[in-house]
């Protein structure tokens, strides 16, 4: 059988990208790193840590709007999803929706006590967690 994991979470955003990564066997998601886009290459870093953690399975998060519909930020995201497709073509690329994952990680946050000046350097990290999870909730039904 197919294994899909270990899985890599892709929180993409115009200044930074959040990554996290399933453990081998899919049980649980942690997040990984923050990408600062004026720093690094996203496309070469995730390929690096594709090779580095044996990942299986991209998981990119698509920003759905509340009635369903696609905006110029999921056009983005599938821009970026084209070019990291066409960069690893032999690694399952799948969009799941990311609908309230930013709000989600800040809510956890909040709750584990960090103070809101505190979240941005991890707050993309979280919601790729949250993709993940969205992502492997799924495939559990």
């Amino acid at each position: 059988m197919f294994s899909t994991h270990p899985a890599l979470g892709i929180d993409y955003g115009d200044a930074r990208i959040g990554i996290a990564a399933t453990d081998p066997i899919g049980i649980m998601a942690h997040p990984v790193e923050t990408i600062h886009l004026q720093k690094t290459d996203p496309i070469t870093r995730i390929a690096e840590l594709v090779q580095q953690r044996a990942i299986k399975t991209l998981v990119l998060g698509l920003p759905i709007r509340m009635d369903g519909t696609e905006g110029t930020a999921a056009e983005k995201v599938r821009a970026f999803g084209e070019k990291l497709h066409a960069a690893l073509p032999q690694i399952p690329l799948i969009y799941v929706d990311e609908c309230l994952t930013t709000v989600i990680a800040h809510e956890k946050l909040h709750a584990s006590g960090k103070k809101a000046k505190q979240f941005k350097p991890i707050v993309d990290q979280v919601a790729a967690v949250e993709i993940l999870n969205s992502w492997m909730d799924m495939n559990m039904a």
